[in-house]
């Protein structure tokens, strides 16, 4: 706006937007704000696929908020009339610069798009008021153990050994775990109510869980069952490693663990013939067993190819263990494999218990967490074919809880907790040893480890161990799934968003 005789001195004309103009456009965009962006956050706070979710619409209300900020900036600006200074200047009003340095320039663009932001989000989380009590349950801590611990727990002890195969040796029920132990005094408490068998790895916490454990067993050693691995801190032995090389890892574990022998050494997590029958493992067990220095050999595995790997295990008749993946929800699919691992009489030690541990963030299932390690610890155990199950201690509590199961039947009850817990994780958990949607992905991304490391992190608690894991896979990690075509949609049986949960597993599991 300028009036004639302006103009016609020269004097610059300057853009000034009326306040109605400015009040319209905020209006419009808080209203978009709250239809828009307002019904994308009710939607992603109550479960909805993100891919329904996201959009381009969701800009709309970005850009409304913009020009609403624009506009109230220029509002803001010096008088559009230069003839009106002397009049302002005569009342006491403040003269404005035609043009406003750059630093006002900047601060005034500033304060107004801060201005349309917040007002913006103050708009889209009133539309969601109602989530703000549920989400303070939603993103709550739901721990592995009950959050209140019950009064008959305390003091629980092992009540039940079974026999571990042709080993002949007897073993607690429930076993001590130690990939997330890390308090000297847990791994006391749980030896000392009657833990009898520990499963580690030099590889644990970079080495430091067989120096715990090596610490926890002085005076206990005679009566303990020690199982480790053929691996590094820095992960698992290839095939081809040279046998020299293998008992000299192995002696490593012995000066950790302060002993003169390990119990059960297994070629671990394994996925392939190829490493299983590796001669090289074969000759460095032979020659430590010799020594005395090792007792029995098993294999662990909880892979897409579990199947043929014990399945070759138990003819190869060398292997005395079998740690495998097992929990409620999955029998029919070892059935075969656990009756002929008791036919060979091969041991089974089960692992992956918990069916993901997923309960730690299943708000719906708060009520159920108390009971559901006990009841999934049940399931496992009301198998005569399984010797012991491997569960990973981190905390003084789970010693009560966990021991607690021990000798104990699976009930009613127990089958209902672990229902609802299978109704409430449908759609989200990878099983192990699935496999199904591996040969649809045309970059050969090894699916189920990603995702088996985004358990780690989210549902383990696992963050560093997670990170590091996704970081050796070296160039075959879900970034590849960026802009992909995702032929692997649909492919899983269970019905996971493979694409979705790989990129989210990428983000989670790279460092910012």
């Amino acid at each position: 706006m300028q009036c004639a005789r302006c103009a016609a001195a020269g004097e610059p004309a300057v853009f000034r937007v009326r306040g109605a103009v400015v009040v319209t456009v905020l209006a419009v965009a808080l209203w978009a704000s709250w239809t828009i962006l307002g019904t994308a956050l009710h939607d992603m706070a109550e479960g909805i696929d993100p891919h329904a979710i996201l959009g381009p619409r969701l800009l709309v209300p970005v850009a409304l908020l913009l020009a609403a900020a624009l506009a109230w900036t220029a509002r803001v600006r010096r008088p559009a009339c230069a003839c009106r200074r002397p009049l302002l200047s005569r009342v006491g009003g403040a003269v404005p610069e035609v043009e406003p340095s750059g630093r006002r320039r900047v601060l005034r663009h500033g304060l107004g798009i801060a201005g349309a932001a917040t007002a913006g989000a103050a708009v889209v989380m009133a539309r969601n008021r109602g989530w703000i009590t549920v989400g303070r349950n939603l993103f709550a801590d739901v721990e592995k153990t009950a959050p209140t611990p019950r009064a008959e727990w305390e003091g629980a002890t092992i009540r039940s050994q079974r026999r571990l195969g042709r080993t002949g040796v007897l073993v607690s029920d429930i076993s001590l775990g130690s990939a997330a132990l890390r308090s000297l005094e847990v791994a006391e408490l749980a030896l000392d109510r009657g833990v009898t068998y520990v499963d580690t790895a030099p590889d644990y916490a970079r080495e430091g869980s067989e120096e715990l454990l090596g610490r926890a067993m002085m005076g206990r050693r005679e009566r303990i069952f020690v199982a480790s691995k053929f691996c590094t801190a820095d992960g698992h032995l290839p095939p081809d490693t040279p046998v020299p090389r293998i008992i000299e890892a192995v002696e490593g574990s012995l000066r950790r663990l302060r002993t003169d022998r390990i119990d059960l050494l297994h070629i671990h997590s394994c996925d392939r013939l190829e490493r299983l029958l590796a001669p090289s493992f074969h000759e460095a067990f032979d020659r430590l067993k010799e020594q005395g220095k090792a007792r029995f050999l098993g294999v662990s595995s909880h892979s897409p190819n579990l199947h043929a790997v014990a399945n070759a295990a138990i003819d190869s008749g060398r292997f005395d263990v079998l740690m495998l993946a097992y929990h409620h929800g999955m029998g029919w699919e070892l059935d075969q494999i656990l009756a002929r691992a008791a036919d060979h009489d091969v041991a089974v030690v089960a692992m992956k218990t918990l069916k993901g541990a997923k309960h730690q963030n299943l708000t719906e299932f708060r009520e159920e967490a108390g009971s559901y390690a006990q009841a999934a610890f049940r399931w496992v155990l009301s198998n005569p074919r399984v010797s012991c199950l491997v569960i990973s201690f981190s905390e003084l509590r789970q010693v009560d809880e966990y021991l607690h199961a021990s000798g104990t039947t699976l009930t009613a009850h127990d089958r209902a907790v672990l229902a609802r817990y299978d109704r409430l994780i449908d759609g989200a958990y990878c099983r192990p040893h699935c496999g199904a949607c591996l040969d649809s992905c045309i970059a050969g991304l090894p699916v189920d480890d990603v995702l088996r490391y985004a358990m780690y992190f989210e549902d383990y608690r696992s963050e560093k161990e997670a990170m590091r894991l996704y970081a050796a896979l070296d160039g075959l990690d879900a970034s590849r799934c960026i802009g992909c075509a995702a032929p692997c949609a649909g492919s899983c049986p269970h019905g996971l968003a493979i694409q979705y949960r790989m990129l989210d597993a990428h983000r989670m599991l790279t460092p910012a």
